[in-house]
């Protein structure tokens, strides 16, 4: 009787290691000490520790695998940047107004079938009578960019409604709506009036009390010249004539002061809280979620869609990536999410001079290897 209660423990303790090393052996959810040291490198050979740099963070599961700055949030100050380090975000300030018009429709205040002149009958362009709601997500619109930039004031400072203000009197689109795409950053910058007519509340208002709030993005905020931002780093271009960085961004760039199409302010921590909503559905549901990811046109990259505020890449030999890039002043923006994987990497920078698609390539290519993806 001892004997076979020895053999049975034996048996057990056998069985319960071999699945504890099945489950180590395909556990996803942690990075190799020979991967975390390749996307090290992969960062810290472009991002000095004494020039502006980025912030680096990768989320598989709820768990953070990588989680690393690199560089100064401000020449001046020197602060080190590091996961709370605030940057505005640029276009990835496109998904929160896309999903905001898709509360609204939830609620029954619009339809994203509806016509653009239905939010604006003030308009008057008989060009733009064709074009829904779901054109301007997927900019497919036909709307040309023809703001006028011989005002260098009012290029450094317009608002939304002031930089959209030329739509209401188009003669002409570029091509007929739905039938091609061209990226066009007015096109968002009108959800700023549209999101305030089908809500009755001030955008910042309806933005911060129904999404960021909800997803727990306390600190997240948009820009206003005046306005504190917590924990602010500054974009910078490299100046090669005097060998400086210079300061670029509210004063310096083009139409930086705009909301809906790009003037949110977050860190990496604070994004990853949005991914995490975004999972649970506490702010859309599935089926809407799943309708912004869904390729509504073909862009000019290989294997690559647009849908309502996203990108969608289907490369071969890879998962389904989600994912947005941004552009403002010196900071460069990227958010990549692979929705089934639950995975979600965000390279927030604030100098705009690194590849960064060849960056996000590598990254991929590690997470695969690794077995993350």
């Amino acid at each position: 009787m001892q004997f076979k209660l020895k053999e049975y423990i034996m048996k057990y303790l056998f069985i319960a290691t071999a699945i504890f090393m099945i489950n180590s052996c395909s556990n996803s959810n942690t990075l190799s000490e020979e991967s975390l040291k390749s996307l090290d490198n992969l960062f810290s050979n472009q991002y000095p520790i004494n020039e502006p740099g980025a912030a680096v963070l990768i989320l598989k599961g709820d768990s953070i695998i990588f989680n690393k700055g690199y560089g100064v949030a401000d020449m001046e100050s020197m602060t080190p940047i590091n996961s709370s380090t605030f940057f505005n975000i640029a276009s990835v300030s496109k998904q929160f107004s896309a999903i905001a018009l898709m509360i609204l429709e939830e609620e029954g205040k619009l339809s994203l079938d509806d016509k653009l002149l239905k939010w604006f009958p003030e308009f008057n362009s008989n060009a733009l009578e064709d074009i829904t709601l779901k054109h301007l997500l997927s900019h497919t619109s036909g709307i040309p960019d023809s703001r006028d930039r011989s005002d260098r004031l009012f290029v450094t400072t317009a608002k939304d409604v002031e930089s959209y203000s030329y739509i209401g009197e188009l003669k002409k689109l570029n091509f007929q709506p739905g039938t091609s795409y061209e990226y066009m950053n007015p096109t968002y910058q009108l959800m700023y009036t549209i999101i305030e007519r089908a809500s009755g509340e001030k955008f910042e208002d309806f933005m911060r009390n129904r999404i960021f709030q909800k997803a727990g993005m306390d600190k997240t905020l948009y820009f206003e010249a005046d306005r504190d931002i917590p924990n602010m780093s500054r974009g910078y271009i490299f100046n090669k004539e005097s060998g400086v960085f210079d300061e670029f961004d509210y004063g310096e760039e083009s139409f930086f002061a705009t909301k809906a199409d790009g003037g949110i302010y977050t860190s990496t921590e604070e994004f990853m809280k949005w991914e995490l909503a975004l999972r649970s559905n506490i702010i859309v549901s599935e089926k809407s979620l799943k309708e912004a990811h869904t390729p509504f046109i073909k862009t000019d990259e290989p294997y690559t869609y647009y849908g309502f505020g996203w990108f969608i890449e289907r490369k071969p030999g890879y998962p389904q990536k989600i994912y947005h890039t941004g552009d403002n002043g010196g900071f460069q923006i990227y958010a990549g999410r692979f929705p089934k994987e639950k995975v979600l990497y965000l390279i927030f920078s604030n100098r705009n001079d690194r590849n960064r698609e060849a960056n996000a390539n590598t990254l991929d290519e590690i997470l695969k290897e690794a077995g993350v993806i």
